[in-house]
Parts: structure tokens; sequence; C-alpha cells
């Protein structure tokens, strides 16, 4: 369902809002269906930035189902589904190159737009020679393995260094990230004077012998300070019952909320993060019986919450709205 916290002012009015956010999939594995994949448009404008592509045309659909898209008019040619992935989303930002970040737009490359995917340059290389590669897919991109289909202009950014998002008024900065022996990255989104942060996967400093958090929380510091910084988007993979050594590169809520208080340091101390929109993401599900990691999750993170930040799960369909109305 559509977050009515997010979507709705007092006495039902809409409230106002810097970016719009739609969840195609949510989860950190395991159900195909439903995995890493967000759309981002400044807010009433008709064009979506892919934020990872984990699900597609699934998510669309569940999307679709609860209105997240019903202000477009679809082009009749085509089914809605079909309309929103061709028409609606101008290009694909991929944080690394694991499958459950790449999977759906792999599959339904076979029925999409020529689009730009921009990452850095080692996530690109990964997506160029192991999977648009004619053995593990058809190459739809635009270097490698010939024939090369040219669907796909893969974009090469360096990090900290601003681009236009084509087809969107948005621009956009990429940074890295420490995921495991892997890098990722996390996209920071500008349109106008308000930004937004989006963290592929990524796993604690201290863990991970790190200091590409404390960098990031070292340039979104002054955002926070002058009220720029609309929300942010970020893993937490496991509950706090995984230990570090089974984290593989993730987060748990323990280490989510001491990375935050870092954030909170360099954003001006106590009370800086007060109100920051922080939408939870990439929770893992869990095949055994009687657990609910996203509940777990949840319930860990309210319990901490000493920053005053808002905590949000999104649900695989639902439509945001930052900053919340809350």
């Amino acid at each position: 369902m559509v977050l009515a916290a997010l979507l709705l002012g007092t006495a039902g009015r809409a409230s106002a809002a810097d970016f719009d956010l739609v969840a195609l999939g949510v989860d950190g594995g395991l159900q195909n269906g439903n995995l890493s994949a967000w759309l981002v448009r400044a807010d009433g404008e008709p064009r979506y930035l892919a934020l990872d592509a984990g699900t597609l045309l699934s998510g669309i659909d569940v999307a679709l189902q609860h209105g997240a898209f019903d202000d477009r008019k679809p082009d009749p040619a085509l089914t809605p589904a079909g309309d929103v992935l061709r028409n609606a989303i101008a290009g694909y930002f991929v944080s690394h190159a694991h499958l459950d970040h790449v999977a759906g737009l792999l599959v339904d490359a076979t029925d999409d737009s020529p689009k730009p995917i921009y990452g850095l340059a080692s996530t690109l290389a990964v997506l160029s020679r192991d999977y648009f590669n004619w053995d593990a897919w058809p190459n739809f991109a635009d270097r490698g393995t010939t024939p090369a289909l040219k669907q796909y202009t893969l974009r090469d950014e360096p990090p900290g260094q601003w681009f236009a998002v084509d087809g969107t008024s948005l621009r956009a900065a990429l940074y890295p990230l420490t995921h495991d022996r892997v890098t990722s990255s996390m996209i920071l989104l500008q349109h106008g004077g308000a930004y937004l942060a989006y963290f592929g996967d990524t796993g604690a400093d201290t863990v991970q012998h790190s200091d590409r958090l404390q960098t990031i929380w070292k340039l979104l510091g002054p955002l926070q300070k002058r009220g720029a910084l609309k929300g942010m988007l970020i893993e937490c993979s496991y509950p706090d019952r995984v230990d570090d050594a089974h984290l593989y590169g993730h987060l748990n809520p323990a280490w989510l909320l001491r990375e935050l208080q870092r954030f909170e340091q360099a954003a001006g101390g106590a009370g800086s993060l007060r109100g920051l929109d922080v939408v939870v993401t990439h929770i893992k599900p869990s095949l055994r019986r009687a657990t609910d990691p996203r509940r777990e999750i949840a319930d860990q993170l309210r319990a901490g919450n000493t920053l005053g930040l808002h905590f949000h799960f999104a649900q695989q369909g639902d439509l945001l709205k930052l900053p919340s109305a809350e």
C-alpha cells in the first residue's frame, strides 16, 4: 500500500516533497521477484532514475496495483508496465554488480528502450565482462564482446564528480563504499537545493577496515546542517543476532546506529539529525520458522533511535515522498 504517513500532511492534504520514490524491490535476497530496486524522480517530473535494478517488471506490476503511477498517461500501444519500463525510466544507477541488484535489468533488457547505465568504472566493467558477454547474456551494452547491440550506454562516472542524469532534471555524484571484497557505491542526487542519498550495499567502517562511510558523513554533514538533505536510503540487512563475522559486508541495527551517530557528529552534534527520513533497505528474508527479520530490525532500530530519526520500512509497490510529513 502507499505509505500514508509519507504522502499526507495534516487534514489529509498532500505534503510538499522534493523527491518521489517507488519501491520496485525491497528485499536483500532470496525472493527473485522482490530484489533491490527503487525509482526516484524530482517531485512531479515524468521520468525516473532507477536506483539498482534487481527487480523491474514484477515490481512495476505491484506498484501499478498500488497506484504509484496513477499520474501517468500510458502509451496505448504498450501494457501499463511496459510503458513504465520503456518510457518512464530514463536510466539506471547500478551501485555494484551483484545479481540481486542487476537481475531485473538483465532479464528485461530484451524489451527495454535505449538508456544510459551509470556507475563506477569498476562496477560497469563487471557488468560488461561477466553479464553482457554473449555467454551469460547478449551484449546489450555499447562496449565489450562483439557484436555490441548498443541498447545501453555504459557511463563510467568518476567518484565525486557531478553529472547530469539524462532525461531528467536531476544531477548526481557517486562515492565508493566497501562491501566485503566488492567496491559498492552511494549516489547523491541533487535537484535545486534538495539532496537525496542512496547507499548500495555497505558494511560499517570498523568491520570493513575502511574510512569510506566516514568520508560520506563528512560530505553529507554540511547538507544536513543547512536542511538540504531530504532523506537517505541505506541498508540494514541483518538483525543484531547476526555477528560481525557473518555480516559479509552488510549492516545490522547496532552498526547502522553507530554509523549514524558518526554522521550526527559530522552534521553538527547532538540533535542535528532529528527529523531526517531514513528509508531502510535490503533486509534479508529468513527461511527459518517463527522469525521475522523485518520486524526484528525495525524494533531494534527504533529502540536504539536516540537521534530522532524517522525510520521507514517500505513494502514493494509503495510510493514515498521525501521529505515526509512526519
